[in-house]
């Protein structure tokens, strides 16, 4: 079974800097597509942030582009989330979603148990 762990969330003051991880571990893996963050405050839907394909194409939401980015390290299936002059309305739990393709050849998408960060104003 593979798994996903996010880390490197917590409480910063406005204007602050993060960054996330999300490192995919488990066995039989054989590659890993998109892989993106998302996120999701009190009380609402859950939002994709950005995204990010194997070929390392990005896209962002925009509220948080010029602000956030994402990268990935494939040879050891983990991407990142940068994220510079946060804003208390980034305080959300930070989730990571990818595909994972298996040894076996079917692909299947994965959550991670989320990451809180938190922005004091």
């Amino acid at each position: 079974q593979v798994q996903l762990v996010e880390s490197g969330g917590g409480l910063v003051h406005t204007g602050g800097s993060l960054r996330l991880s999300c490192a995919a571990s488990g066995s039989g893996i054989f590659s890993i597509n998109a892989m993106a963050w998302y996120r999701q405050a009190p009380g609402k839907q859950r939002e994709l942030v950005a995204v990010i394909t194997s070929g390392s194409s990005t896209n962002y939401a925009d509220s948080v582009k010029g602000r956030f980015t994402i990268s990935r390290d494939n040879a050891k299936n983990t991407m990142y989330l940068q994220m510079y002059s946060l804003k208390p309305e980034d305080t959300a739990v930070y989730y990571c979603n990818a595909g994972i393709r298996y040894s076996s050849g079917d692909t299947f998408f994965r959550w991670g148990q989320g990451t809180q960060v938190t922005v004091s104003s």
